[in-house]
């Protein structure tokens, strides 16, 4: 919580995730997979010019005039498959409607969406916390870049369930703590925790750390 309230004081509410609807949120959590945000941005701006930005539109597209409409957003032939098989899913066991989808309980949903094509934990927890308003942390390079740093994680820690953990089982499950909290690790990365560190100026550069771990 003292890294949260440092982070929180240096950048204030970062107010996540960008998007006007939850299915556009869902959409982007598997776009954003392995590229550029501006990337994605770019690919939600074809699908809303298509009025395809919703999954029913998706499973009623053709998956190859799909992936064009995707391409900025970087292996658009896999993220297609993967688009389908969300919309597929969502239609074929909950008419559809994405609220209803993500409304059960969080173990349980988790599960369902871990089972389907091209869902990660990382890309699970991204729509369950931003879609579904469960309390579940988003753990990403960025986050175990500032951890390990920061003497949080062991240097070599990559096993996502258990750094997941680390969020889990020290802080209140509250999603809109949850929700900051990832947003603010991704802005103290980009800013100071690159890949070569930048300490000088870094909320958190009175913690114990090393920026070359």
């Amino acid at each position: 919580m003292e890294i949260f309230e440092s982070l929180h004081a240096a950048y204030g509410p970062q107010q996540w995730w960008p998007a006007d609807s939850n299915e556009e949120v869902v959409i982007g959590a598997i776009l954003t997979q392995n590229t550029a945000w501006t990337n994605v941005e770019k690919a939600i701006a074809e699908l809303k010019r298509a009025d395809c930005l919703t999954f029913r539109a998706i499973d009623a597209l053709d998956e190859i005039a799909l992936a064009e409409l995707i391409r900025s957003a970087g292996t658009f032939r896999q993220k297609a498959t993967y688009l389908k098989a969300f919309a597929r899913w969502l239609v074929e066991n909950h008419d559809g409607e994405l609220d209803a989808a993500l409304s059960g309980e969080l173990d349980v949903v988790r599960g369902e969406l871990l089972a389907l094509k091209g869902i990660g934990p990382e890309t699970a927890d991204a729509i369950l916390l931003y879609a579904g308003g469960h309390p579940t942390f988003v753990v990403d390079a960025y986050a175990k870049r500032v951890l390990r740093r920061h003497y949080l994680i062991e240097p070599k820690q990559t096993r996502y369930e258990k750094v997941r953990a680390l969020f889990m089982d020290a802080l209140p499950h509250d999603v809109r703590l949850f929700d900051e909290y990832h947003a603010l690790l991704v802005e103290v990365a980009k800013r100071h925790c690159k890949s070569t560190a930048n300490c000088d100026g870094c909320p958190l550069a009175h913690f114990e750390h090393d920026g070359h771990l």
